[in-house]
């Protein structure tokens, strides 16, 4: 019966859409990525506490992660490119889901910072490969709303999250978290496995006017053994999508380090249910921003006249917005108003993802996992080092919380003055071609 159903599904007029269950577990598994990297920074004051770290040691052990992403991002994205998206991405997630599990047992700062970096190293490719993905899977005109989607679940997993690990720590502790959010990578495998293929026409649940759709898809799927590095560094695109990344994701990441902290000793809140809660509301917000930009960037499009101007333009307005609003929550005195003031800033910032994913997919091509794959390196290492510079500056300058806003604020100036001159749609492949 299955094998006549099929059979169905392949001489159908009808595109069939299989393409979508890709979506779904692009979706599950960005919630899950966020859920393992916030219950870090949730549990940061406990651990702290519990292993007697000053501002700047934990700062070390929160960049630990960031750093090994970065690093492993590129040999991630270009394994995706060359091995195919199935076999790396069941890599890494059962590998960061055991050294998720494997933070329950650290001891000190370097067995923190060991183990962070392992986690870092196992996640680094993860969303090159969904975004290789996507190349191959999906229709162009539905790859950057698909980005929205995911990456919308992915800051929503981040946004429920401290609501999720304060009862587990408050009934257990901080160490059993890290122990049960190991185990849903593990059971998204199984699924994945079972179901995903590289190619489309393999997949019994694809018709043929589905590949259609496609348009090409099998030309994104071939692997390669050399990557063009020497057009990526001679293309100014290129550098500037690394350094807009840098930009947007330097503000970001003290929302998944520093910001419980910051609510304990800036704001001066308890670490329960209402800190929980201002806590989640930058990612969630974040993650509408990503949904809207994704949404509304084909009607941006035809108001200014093509989708080059239109992702700059979403793109510049979120970094310009983000800054301003970092520096309005750093001047309001009430905790309430001045989280909300930063979850709107979160939401410009998002705004810029899928115009960003979006170049990847679109100038990379063939190359797009190594591209957003490097991509998302730089964005790593802007993660790597803001948890530090604000360890320092905390450390230097007697607790200073505002100024580590002005700093992100100017970064996030960098940032618009790049994507006016980003050319986001003009593929690497028709350089080539020229």
């Amino acid at each position: 019966m299955a094998t006549e159903t099929s059979q169905v599904q392949r001489t159908s007029n009808t595109p069939t859409r299989a393409r979508y269950w890709v979506v779904f577990f692009a979706v599950t598994l960005a919630v899950i990525t966020y859920i393992d990297r916030v219950c870090l920074s949730q549990a940061g004051p406990y651990i702290r506490k519990d292993l007697g770290l000053t501002p700047l040691q934990m700062g070390f052990a929160l960049s630990a992660f960031a750093w090994a992403y970065a690093l492993f991002e590129i040999p991630g994205g270009f394994l995706g490119d060359w091995l195919g998206p199935r076999r790396v991405l069941i890599r890494i997630v059962i590998w960061w889901s055991c050294f998720t599990a494997f933070t329950a047992f650290v001891f000190n700062q370097v067995s923190l910072m060991v183990v962070q970096f392992f986690f870092g190293a196992g996640e680094a490719g993860c969303f090159p490969n969904l975004t290789k993905a996507f190349t191959i899977w999906l229709p162009r005109d539905e790859r950057v709303r698909a980005q929205g989607i995911m990456w919308l679940s992915a800051r929503w997993g981040g946004a429920f999250t401290p609501l999720l690990v304060l009862p587990i720590i408050q009934f257990f502790n901080w160490r059993a978290a890290f122990l049960i959010f190991g185990g849903i990578g593990v059971v998204w495998v199984f699924f994945f496995w079972r179901w995903f293929r590289d190619h489309p026409k393999d997949h019994p649940a694809v018709n043929a006017a589905e590949l259609e759709l496609l348009g090409g898809a099998e030309t994104k799927i071939a692997g390669h053994g050399s990557v063009p590095w020497g057009r990526f560094i001679a293309s100014p695109t290129v550098w500037l999508l690394w350094l807009q990344y840098f930009c947007i994701s330097y503000g970001w990441y003290f929302y998944i380090t520093w910001l419980p902290t910051y609510l304990r000793d800036a704001r001066h809140m308890d670490l329960g249910a209402l800190s929980a809660v201002l806590a989640g509301l930058p990612l969630f917000f974040g993650g509408i921003g990503c949904f809207v930009c994704g949404m509304i960037l084909p009607g941006v499009a035809r108001i200014v006249g093509t989708p080059h101007r239109a992702r700059r333009v979403m793109a510049s307005l979120g970094c310009f917005s983000a800054g301003a609003l970092l520096i309005v929550s750093s001047r309001l005195n009430d905790p309430v108003p001045a989280m909300i003031a930063m979850a709107a800033a979160s939401f410009c910032n998002d705004l810029v993802m899928p115009p960003a994913w979006g170049a990847c997919m679109d100038v990379g091509g063939r190359f797009a996992g190594t591209l957003s794959g490097s991509m998302n390196m730089m964005g790593n290492f802007a993660g790597g080092m803001a948890p530090i510079v604000v360890g320092f500056v905390l450390s230097t300058t007697h607790q200073n919380w505002a100024m580590t806003f002005y700093i992100s604020a100017a970064v996030y100036m960098v940032g618009m003055l790049a994507w006016m001159f980003i050319d986001p749609v003009t593929s690497l492949d028709h350089h080539e071609a020229h």
